[in-house]
């Protein structure tokens, strides 16, 4: 029987991984190992670990290396110890009792199977299509039929140790956001079959999270990031578009690339309260792409 490790990355959220590790490790079927990669945190991470679940490893990062570096790591590790498949995700996920189980059953049929993600509120997420920029396809209408997708999140996907044979691992110089994409398209490039199992479903903690906001009795729902998050996805985004081949088409990915930065920046003048930072940070993270600097940037005196 194929073995199943799963790749935890976590920093600083005790409560949270410990709902996670539980639904997990309770699993109709469970993953032969689970490894959890500790992104230095200093909230008592791995004490709870080592008290709680002695049965899970550890990998204890010396620094935080954000998620990209977190799950470059520890799909490293899980495929250097010869695990068939991996299944990752962040602290935040929370998969049902049976979303391994029914992944596997289509193991014959593609060698990356996602899982549908649900928010809190039960709205679905998480998967979709690359044209010119990532486009959601419509899965509240979705049925339990399988759906070829090309792009997904780190929330669950399970990858055939053959995928990272021929792709690699993520960029680990991303830090954070947009890690997951550029190694859909990766995936995408190589010609490797995704498939979306709708009902296998992970729970995701901080899936569409928005905020509402308002000027001059105008009111819209924008996404609810801190603005040095947002730089990093701008950068990486960029990146991709222009330093690889994989974001096909290149030129249509680039208008849409400009074109939505624009429309979010002036979203950032209009409706946030820390707009300047929005703003310089964005036009930070384009320049950044542009000139091609990856890795993790001090951002506290930007």
């Amino acid at each position: 029987m194929d073995r199943v490790c799963a790749v935890i990355v976590t920093y600083n959220r005790k409560e949270l991984l410990r709902e996670c590790l539980q639904a997990v490790l309770s699993q109709t079927r469970p993953p032969d190992h689970v490894l959890v990669v500790d992104n230095a945190s200093t909230d008592g991470t791995r004490e709870m670990l080592k008290e709680e679940f002695p049965q899970v490893e550890v990998l204890a990062l010396p620094e935080n290396q954000g998620g990209a570096g977190g799950f470059h790591e520890g799909m490293k590790r899980a495929y250097e110890a010869g695990y068939d498949w991996i299944w990752v995700m962040d602290d935040d996920a929370f998969p049902r009792a049976d979303a391994l189980a029914l992944l596997l059953e289509r193991a014959g049929e593609a060698k990356v199977l996602v899982p549908l993600l649900q928010s809190s509120e039960g709205h679905r997420y998480g998967a979709g299509y690359w044209k010119g920029g990532y486009k959601a396809d419509n899965l509240e209408a979705l049925t339990h039929t399988p759906l070829r997708v090309e792009i997904f999140a780190f929330v669950g996907p399970l990858f055939h140790r053959e995928v990272v044979k021929r792709v690699g691992f993520p960029r680990k110089e991303f830090f954070i956001w947009f890690d997951d994409v550029e190694y859909a398209l990766r995936i995408r490039e190589q010609g490797i079959k995704v498939l979306l199992v709708p009902g296998s479903v992970v729970v995701h903690d901080n899936l569409g999270r928005r905020k509402k906001v308002s000027f001059l009795g105008r009111s819209k729902l924008r996404v609810d990031a801190p603005a040095w998050k947002l730089y990093y996805g701008v950068r990486n985004w960029g990146w991709t578009i222009l330093w690889t081949p994989y974001a096909k088409p290149r030129m249509r990915s680039l208008v849409a690339y400009i074109a939505r930065n624009f429309r979010e920046g002036l979203g950032d003048l209009v409706y946030e309260q820390d707009r300047w930072t929005r703003v310089t940070l964005r036009l930070l993270g384009m320049w950044h792409a542009l000139t091609g600097k990856l890795g993790r940037i001090d951002l506290k005196n930007r």
